[in-house]
């Protein structure tokens, strides 16, 4: 699986591309930044993000798009900037019809550190390991970006199990319940 992380931001926008599946040593297949002037207008800000996102698109061609849920900040033209930034990768991505795929900043510390509370560098320092890589990804939104992607390989699985099994629960009890109208009818 072949999956670009997102890590949204107006001003840095972290981008990564890392493939494996889970349990298998993962490969980095690309990181950077995009980057816009923060005194640059708002809708040229966020074109310029739109054509860096299509760029990493382009040259990866990732099967899912990975990006950081927007979560609520005390800083409001933070949590703006970051949503802006966001629905542009996502829009991008299902433009494509690539799978969009949202991910808590817990979530993904979780998946990568194993606490849910770990701090930038500790992130960066596992993305350095996982990916055996010689140093961390440079700024902390790149490293931010692989580790969505990371976390995303190795949930993937559980989550589709987890949505299987939903949806088969569902098809049973809408099959019970149109049984017992037919009796009833």
């Amino acid at each position: 699986m072949r999956v670009l992380g997102v890590d949204p931001g107006l001003t840095r926008c972290g981008v990564g591309v890392v493939e494996g599946v889970a349990g298998r040593p993962l490969t980095m297949r690309g990181v950077g930044v995009v980057r816009t002037p923060p005194d640059a207008e708002l809708g040229l800000r966020l074109v310029a993000i739109e054509q860096g996102i299509e760029q990493w698109l382009d040259e990866h061609e990732p099967e899912v798009l990975a990006v950081e849920r927007v979560f609520s900040q005390h800083n409001v033209r933070t949590v703006m900037g970051t949503a802006q930034a966001s629905a542009v990768a996502m829009l991008c991505a299902s433009r494509r019809g690539i799978p969009v795929a949202l991910h808590t900043p817990s979530e993904v510390k979780a998946a990568v550190t194993g606490s849910g509370r770990a701090d930038k560098a500790q992130v960066g320092a596992m993305v350095t390991r996982l990916l055996r890589l010689d140093a961390p990804p440079k700024p902390a939104d790149a490293a931010d970006a692989l580790a969505l992607a990371i976390c995303h390989i190795w949930r993937a699985p559980a989550k589709n199990r987890l949505q299987q099994a939903v949806a088969l629960h569902t098809a049973k009890a809408a099959t019970a319940s149109n049984a017992l109208k037919g009796r009833t009818a």
